[in-house]
């Protein structure tokens, strides 16, 4: 008799996820050996072996876990198909210090994840600040804790459990915002630094997860801001959702879901296509022409928009779409506008039939 369904698809959810990591691993490993390193460029291919540092035959794979049933169902996985691929597993709890005895409960995630077999483990405590309201610096922290914890470790790849319940409330929050079409996308299933963060639970529900923890007997903690009606996501979760499921029958979620995807597909074509047309708008001193942006299709031109902003210094997190539609009009609306304020202290203004991006 095989594994209860939760268990089953909790596992093959991140087998498939180790499968990829391994493949990418073992290309790099090739790749590595096949390319000499520029400082011993004309030495034998001998000396070039005993000089470089060894990489690991097998590579590490940590899970950022938190206690919660989602995160504990994507440990238990790993720690159960890590082994099976000769791939090694550890993990992480971060302690946001945001409640009291946060940080014993940071020492007991520690002990189940080693109770797992997980190795390495540990708790990084870290400082939340208040840029973007207490959620996003949250996030914030933990994901610079994180980043951190994979370069100290050599780790391929950080598992994250957020679920397909997770991937529709982050739809219906960048809807709220009207920030486009990239906002809809959601979480990419691999997304960071070289692809680090890796989320193999993105096409199974909370409940599945949780029905793991439960026939497996895994101890969860339920975070009490998780139910909060202060925080954003919690309200949208408890109200927003279930609202959304009495008024248009079941299977919101799954169709959020699905809109993610294709939102995803969509932007990334746009942004492939906004990154050729970048270089046809520009002169020979590398200035953007205003005639030549004019001609382009108003979903490229923004993003055209928004990188040449970025370059310049924006911070990507701080620029709007309403500050890219106000630079928009100096190409589309000319009336001999002032230069436009955008973030990071960089302005925008037209001169003589160019648009001139830079810090002010």
């Amino acid at each position: 008799m095989g594994p209860h369904p939760a268990v089953a698809a909790i596992r093959l959810a991140v087998r498939r996820v180790l499968h990829d990591v391994l493949t990418e691993h073992t290309r790099s490993a090739e790749h590595t050996r096949r390319t000499p390193h520029p400082e011993f460029a004309e030495a034998g291919a001998g000396r070039q072996r005993a000089a470089l540092p060894e990489r690991p035959d097998t590579p590490l794979v940590l899970v950022a876990c938190s206690g919660g049933a989602d995160s504990m169902a994507l440990a238990s996985a790993l720690a159960f198909e890590a082994p099976k691929l000769a791939v090694r597993a550890g993990g992480i709890t971060v302690d946001h210090g945001l409640q009291d005895g946060s940080d014993t409960r940071a020492a007991e995630v520690v002990d189940r994840l080693t109770d797992m077999c997980l190795d390495p483990v540990e708790s990084v405590a870290v400082q939340v600040g208040h840029d973007g309201g207490p959620e996003a610096a949250a996030r914030d922290a933990r994901y610079a804790a994180l980043d951190a914890a994979a370069e100290r470790h050599g780790a391929a790849a950080v598992l994250l459990g957020h679920t397909r319940d997770d991937q529709a409330e982050t739809v219906l929050l960048g809807l709220a915002r009207g920030s486009g079409i990239r906002s809809l996308s959601g979480m990419a299933a691999a997304s960071g630094p070289a692809g680090r963060y890796r989320r193999p639970f993105l096409q199974l529900d909370r409940q599945t997860a949780r029905k793991a923890c439960l026939v497996q007997s895994l101890p969860v903690w339920d975070d009490p801001h998780n139910i909060d009606p202060a925080y954003t996501r919690s309200r949208l979760r408890h109200e927003g959702l279930p609202a959304l499921e009495k008024a248009l029958g079941k299977g919101v979620v799954e169709a959020l879901a699905r809109t993610a995807q294709l939102s995803r597909d969509d932007a990334d074509a746009l942004d492939t296509w906004a990154a050729e047309a970048d270089r046809a708008v520009r002169d020979d001193a590398g200035r953007l022409e205003c005639a030549k942006l004019y001609a382009l299709p108003p979903a490229v031109r923004r993003r055209v928009l928004r990188r040449a902003a970025m370059e310049a210094g924006s911070p990507a997190g701080s620029l709007f779409a309403r500050h890219i539609e106000e630079v928009d009009r100096l190409i589309t609306g000319w009336r001999g506008q002032r230069a436009i304020n955008l973030p990071g202290r960089v302005e925008a203004m037209r001169q003589g039939g160019r648009l001139v991006i830079r810090q002010s």
